[in-house]
């Protein structure tokens, strides 16, 4: 059973830094994509960031130049650091992880061409999210 937790998420003010932890459990496959999303209130789940097997990565416009998203293969543990915080940051933030696939896609999502009804699917599992606040 494939399990995701995440972990890091607390209240922040702006231009501070943040990094969030998802602990992945259960997933043997060794292709493979893992992603950031974010889902503010009132507004609709997006993506953020995603990383595959190979270590590429890709991002949101809105994070691009102060979110990194990495991985510990040994521990199996996604992070996201979160650099210069702004208040439009404050979401609940989810993990999740997919096929390999899953990352090509969302590089057509990040240049505008899909919506996130077209690429969520392709992420199998997610994990409960945790809450990042940015305020002053």
């Amino acid at each position: 059973q494939v399990q995701l937790m995440e972990s890091g998420g607390t209240s922040a003010q702006p231009g501070e830094s943040l990094r969030l932890s998802c602990q992945v459990s259960g997933y043997t496959a060794n292709f493979y994509c893992m992603g950031w999303f974010r889902q503010a209130p009132g507004k609709e789940r997006e993506g953020v960031a995603t990383i595959d097997h190979d270590g590429d990565t890709r991002y949101a416009d809105s994070v691009k130049g102060r979110f990194t998203v990495s991985e510990d293969n040994a521990k199996k543990i996604l992070y996201l650091q979160m650099n210069n915080l702004k208040p439009e940051d404050t979401a609940m933030y989810y993990c999740a992880v997919g096929t390999s696939g899953a990352c090509i896609t969302m590089g057509r999502y990040f240049a505008g061409r899909l919506v996130l009804q077209d690429v969520a699917p392709k992420f199998g599992n997610w994990g409960q999210g945790t809450q990042v606040t940015v305020s002053s």
